[in-house]
C-alpha cells in the first residue's frame, strides 16, 4: 500500500454521470458494476513472506507498515529472499478464510497475487520467485482460495503492485542498493510486458475474477506504463471486470486509503475505502494498535451512508492464520450484519446532507435505514423527512416502534419526526428501518452549532460544509479534519448560533508539515470581521496544535463561519481540525 496523506486516488471530478471504459454505455456500466455497488463490503488480504519478519518498524525503530520490509530496513534484494525459504503457511486453510469472510458479511475478497517486493503469491510460469517454486509450502494458495470462493458465493478478486522491487527490468532501483544492482540494461517496457504476461496467468487460470486492484503506479505516468493498453489488454481476457484507478487512469472506481471522504465523490463516481484493523496491512508481531469491532462498523455505516464501499485488510501469519484480534472483530461485525446486512447490501447514499442525530442513513428504494450510533434519553428526532412513514421498526429485535410527526417551531417550515426508542441498544449502531408511502422527499435543515454550557461554540471538521472540488472530510488513522485541501479555492463553513453580541477568541486547531506550511488564510463571519493566519508546521498531517488568532466580534443570532484561504504556496493547506470561539467577559 502507499504511504503519505494523499494517495494515488485523489477525486475525480468528472462532468459526466459515470466514467467508463471507452465504448461503453451507462447501461453496461451499470449492470457491470452492480454486484459490487449491492455487496459494500468486503475482505482485503495483504499476505506475502513479509510476513516472516513480521515486523513493521524501520532502521531506527520507528514504526511504518510491514509490508514494506525490505524499504523500510534498506534490504539488499538477495538478503530479503532468503524469508521464501522460511515462508511454510501449513496452517492455511482456503475454506475457513472465505468462511470467515462470509460469516462477517463480506461479499468479496481482493487478495495480493503479488506486492512491491515482488514476490508471486500464485504459481506463475514467468519467475520462479513463487510461493510453489521458492518456498517449501510448494502450492498454490490462488487456486485453493479460488475453488473455495465459487464453492461460497464469494467473488475473488486480485490485487496486482506495479512496482516491483525484486525484477531485473523494473526501474527506478532503491537508493541503497544501487551499486549492488546496477540499472544499466534494464528495461521498463520489458517489464510492463512481463507483467502482461503475469495479468494473462492471473485472468486465465482462476476463473471469474470481480476486481483487477492495482496499486504501486506512483514512480511513472500512465505513458510510462502503457496503462490504456494494459487495461483495454485486461478486459479482452475478462471484459466484466471491474479496474481501479491506480494506474493513473480513472477506470470504474476511486480508492481512498485509510480515510473516509466527507461525502460522497463528485459525479456520482464510484469509490472504495481500503482501511486497516491496526496500522498495517500485513502482519506485523508489534502492531497492536487494533481498533475496535464498534469503531469498524460506524465506518462500515458511515461509508455506505455516504454511497461507497468498504474494503476491511487483514493481515494473515507466515503459517496462514489471521490474527485472534482480528478473528474476534470479523465475528462481531459478522453477528451485526446478521441482523442489519439489509441496511448495508444494495442501498444508496443518504437523502440528509445533514442529519439531527449522531449517526449515518442509507436509502434502498422507499424504504430508508437510520443507523443510530448514540440513541438520545428519549425520542429519536428525524428532522426534514417530508415523506409519509407508514411503519418503523428496529432490526434488532424486529421491534415495532412508535412515530409521530410535528412541524418545525422555528418557522422555516420542515417537518421532525419523533420516533420511540427501542428496548434493545445496540452499541455499536442501533438499526431504524423506515418504511415510507413513497421515494424519500427531503428538505435540507442546516446543522447549527449552539455555545455549550461556557457560551463556547465548537465547530469541528465533522459538522463542516465543504465547498469546492478537492478538500474533504478525513476520518481514521489519526485523522478527525479536513484534509485533502489542494484547491486554494475550496472552504468550509459553520452556521453558528450566537445568543448575544459580543468579543469571542478564535483558535484554529490543524495539523501541516514543513513541506506545505506556508498558506495565508482568513477565520471570520461572512460579511464581516475576519482574522487572518499563516499555516505554520507543526511535524505532520497528524501533529495537530492549537493556534490562537486574536478577537472578533460576532453578532448575535445565526451566522455563518468560514475558513477561506488567499495563498496556497505548497500544494496543499492544512488539515483543518477545528476552529473554537470562546466568549471574553
Amino acid at each position: 500500500m502507499m504511504r503519505g496523506v494523499f494517495t494515488t486516488a485523489l477525486v475525480f471530478c468528472m462532468a459526466s454521470l459515470l466514467a467508463q471504459p471507452q465504448g461503453e454505455t451507462p447501461e453496461a456500466f451499470l449492470k457491470r458494476t452492480q454486484w459490487w455497488r449491492e455487496a459494500k463490503f468486503g475482505m482485503f488480504i495483504h499476505w506475502g513472506i513479509y510476513a516472516v519478519p513480521a515486523d513493521a518498524t524501520d532502521l531506527q525503530g520507528r514504526k511504518t507498515i510491514a509490508e514494506w520490509y525490505l524499504s523500510n530496513k534498506q534490504m539488499q534484494v538477495r538478503d530479503y529472499e532468503k524469508f521464501a525459504a522460511q515462508f511454510n503457511p501449513v496452517r492455511f486453510n482456503a475454506r475457513e478464510w472465505v468462511r470467515m469472510a462470509k460469516e462477517a458479511g463480506m461479499k468479496y475478497i481482493v487478495i495480493t497475487s503479488k506486492h512491491h517486493d515482488g514476490f508471486c503469491m500464485f504459481d506463475t510460469k514467468l519467475t520462479d520467485y513463487n510461493i510453489v517454486k521458492a518456498t517449501p509450502f510448494g502450492r498454490d494458495p490462488m487456486k485453493e482460495l479460488a475453488a473455495e470462493c465459487k464453492r461460497q458465493g464469494i467473488k475473488l478478486c486480485f490485487y496486482y503492485s506495479i512496482m516491483d522491487w525484486h525484477h531485473p527490468d523494473y526501474l527506478p532501483r532503491r537508493p541503497w542498493e544501487r551499486d549492488v544492482r546496477p540499472a544499466e540494461g534494464a528495461d521498463l517496457n520489458r517489464y510492463i510486458d512481463f507483467m502482461k504476461g503475469q495479468l494473462r496467468e492471473l485472468l486465465t487460470n482462476y476463473g471469474p475474477i470481480g476486481v483487477l486492484w492495482f496499486d504501486g503506479g506512483w514512480e511513472h505516468n500512465a505513458q510510462e506504463l502503457r496503462s490504456a493498453e494494459v487495461n483495454a489488454f485486461i478486459r479482452s481476457l475478462q471484459p466484466q471486470i471491474l479496474i481501479n484507478d491506480r494506474n493513473h487512469l480513472p477506470e470504474d472506481f476511486s480508492t481512498p486509503e485509510q480515510t473516509i471522504p466527507a461525502g460522497a465523490l463528485p459525479g456520482g463516481r464510484l469509490w472504495e475505502t481500503c482501511m486497516t484493523i491496526n496500522d498495517t496491512w500485513g502482519y506485523a508481531k508489534n502492531d497492536t494498535n487494533w481498533k475496535s469491532a464498534e469503531d469498524l462498523i460506524r465506518k462500515l455505516c458511515d461509508i455506505a451512508h455516504k454511497g461507497g464501499n468498504f474494503l476491511l485488510n487483514v493481515g494473515p501469519t507466515a503459517e496462514g492464520t489471521f490474527p485472534e484480534p482480528i478473528v474476534e472483530r470479523l465475528q462481531r461485525i459478522g453477528q451485526w450484519m446478521k441482523v442489519n446486512g439489509k441496511s448495508i447490501y444494495g442501498t444508496t447514499q443518504s437523502p440528509f446532507r445533514k442529519l439531527s442525530f449522531d449517526g449515518r442513513c442509507t436509502a434502498k428504494g422507499n424504504t430508508l435505514y437510520l443507523h443510530v450510533f448514540t440513541w438520545p434519553e428519549g425520542d429519536l428526532r428525524v428532522e426534514g423527512l417530508e415523506t409519509k412513514v407508514l411503519s418503523a421498526r428496529a432490526l434488532l429485535g424486529n421491534e415495532p416502534l412508535k412515530v409521530r410527526t410535528e412541524q418545525a417551531r422555528d418557522g422555516n417550515g420542515y417537518t421532525v419526526l419523533y420516533i420511540s426508542r427501542p428496548k434493545r441498544i445496540d452499541p455499536a449502531a442501533t438499526v431504524v428501518e423506515l418504511k415510507l408511502a413513497g421515494k424519500p422527499v427531503v428538505v435540507q435543515v442546516a446543522s447549527v452549532i449552539q455555545p455549550n454550557a461556557r457560551g463556547v461554540l465548537l465547530c469541528h471538521a465533522r459538522d463542516a460544509e465543504v465547498h469546492g472540488q478537492s478538500a474533504r472530510y478525513e476520518q481514521g488513522d489519526g485523522k478527525d479534519n479536513i484534509g485533502f485541501w489542494t484547491n486554494a479555492s475550496d472552504y468550509v463553513t459553520w452556521t453558528v448560533s450566537v445568543p448575544a453580541q459580543g468579543r469571542y477568541k478564535v483558535t484554529v486547531t490543524y495539523a501541516c508539515p514543513p513541506e506545505n506550511a506556508g498558506s495565508r488564510f482568513h477565520v471570520g463571519v461572512e460579511g464581516r470581521q475576519r482574522l487572518e493566519g499563516v499555516v505554520e508546521a507543526t511535524g505532520s498531517w497528524t501533529a495537530f496544535r492549537d493556534f490562537t488568532l486574536g478577537e472578533i466580534t460576532v453578532p448575535a443570532g445565526r451566522q455563518v463561519l468560514s475558513v477561506r484561504v488567499t495563498e496556497m504556496p505548497r500544494g496543499a493547506v492544512m488539515n483543518l481540525q477545528k476552529v473554537v470561539l470562546e466568549p471574553l467577559k
